[in-house]
């Protein structure tokens, strides 16, 4: 229990406490009691059959939201511990920062903003903090998972400070417990943020390389990724093709990551922060790539958005899956008791229209894929031929 950390790290026997009062544990620290509540969390589970690019059924092989948290988690332990941060609460946001996205990526995301423009629009970043305060609800005590004020910051501020008009989502939880939405959180939040980064980066390649979309001779032309299929050329010539992929790949992860770690401690260094509030107050980011590895970062990912985000084929499957949340959202607005049982509190409850919305939206927002396109088919499909 009694780590050493950074002066700038968040200490977990300093923190700002629980919205709800809890005693603390003596053999859990209060961020991995966060990381915990999280992983038991229902919200978490789904993550298993959401889209990452790929909607989940297409293939046994392609991340989804859930591998892709793990992976970002398993990043963001590793850069946190190199910095002195604090790995639990890392891995916590990692875990959690997808915890709101809808079936279908961001093209479910897409659709379900367009719809919700009425009633407050939706943002997927806010959701998660919606599903960990409010809509999980397993507790005695509590709705929400009672997450520590470190933790909610990291998982609402994590890409930045968040101004201007707020996401309803946001604006409701941050007027109850103030999370100094103005500032930028802590070291941990940003490590999460660049695991993101790093984690999608590396992935979508993988990913992209496996559905055909590209071959290792397209990719061989960025930069960043023709040094390593290079260096893998002069260290093993003649290897496997699959293995010289693997291996190029984890070369550039690792470029990656000792990038951050190496520009990072630059940045502590320079800064002078000796506090987590230091960090907060610095009015910019400390955890970063470096300015050349950015610049080769942005062009892998305009290749990826070409080639992979846009591909034909994955956009003809971006149309189907959103025209099934362009249905299913009004369909659950004119017949909110087809939604379960247990949702029926909240509907009797629901005074006007916008918060009838925001019902169907946190409904049709904690989806999986699969049961998407099941209720689609039964409600939807199952209408229009009379079944």
């Amino acid at each position: 229990m009694h780590r050493v950390y950074a002066p700038y790290a968040s200490n977990p026997e300093r923190i700002r406490g629980r919205l709800y009062p809890e005693e603390e544990m003596s053999f859990r620290s209060p961020f991995q009691r966060d990381r915990d509540r999280i992983i038991h969390a229902s919200a978490f589970r789904r993550l298993k059959h959401k889209t990452q690019v790929f909607v989940e059924h297409e293939g046994d092989n392609y991340r989804t939201r859930l591998t892709h948290s793990i992976e970002v988690a398993q990043v963001g332990r590793t850069i946190a511990g190199a910095l002195g941060l604090n790995q639990e609460l890392t891995e916590a946001v990692a875990l959690a920062h997808d915890l709101g996205h809808t079936p279908f990526g961001h093209t479910g995301e897409d659709a379900l903003h367009g719809l919700m423009a009425p009633y407050g629009g939706f943002d997927h970043n806010a959701q998660a903090i919606r599903i960990v305060t409010a809509l999980e609800q397993h507790y005695a005590q509590f709705d929400g998972l009672n997450l520590t004020w470190e933790c909610l910051e990291a998982i609402a501020k994590h890409n930045g400070p968040v101004t201007g008009d707020l996401p309803y989502a946001l604006e409701e939880y941050d007027a109850r417990h103030d999370l100094e939405l103005h500032t930028h959180a802590s070291g941990e939040a940003q490590v999460a943020a660049l695991a993101d980064d790093v984690a999608y980066n590396n992935h979508d390649l993988h990913d992209g390389l496996r559905a055909g979309l590209f071959s290792d001779e397209d990719i061989a032309e960025l930069p960043l990724v023709g040094r390593a299929y290079s260096d893998v050329d002069r260290k093993y010539p003649g290897l496997e093709a699959s293995r010289r992929r693997h291996e190029a790949l984890r070369r550039v992860f690792g470029v990656m990551v000792s990038d951050v770690i190496d520009t990072s401690r630059a940045n502590i260094t320079e800064s002078g922060v000796a506090s987590v509030e230091e960090v907060r107050a610095l009015g910019r980011p400390v955890v970063q790539f470096s300015t050349g590895l950015w610049a080769e970062l942005k062009e892998i990912r305009s290749f990826l958005f070409t080639r992979m985000y846009r591909a034909p084929s994955v956009m003809v499957k971006r149309t189907e899956v959103g025209k099934v949340v362009e249905a299913l959202f009004p369909f659950y607005l004119q017949n909110p008791h087809e939604m379960p049982a247990r949702w029926e509190a909240r509907i009797e409850a629901a005074d006007t229209e916008t918060a009838l919305a925001r019902i169907v939206s946190d409904y049709i927002a904690g989806m999986t894929d699969r049961f998407a396109l099941q209720e689609h088919q039964r409600l939807i499909r199952g209408i229009e031929t009379g079944q």
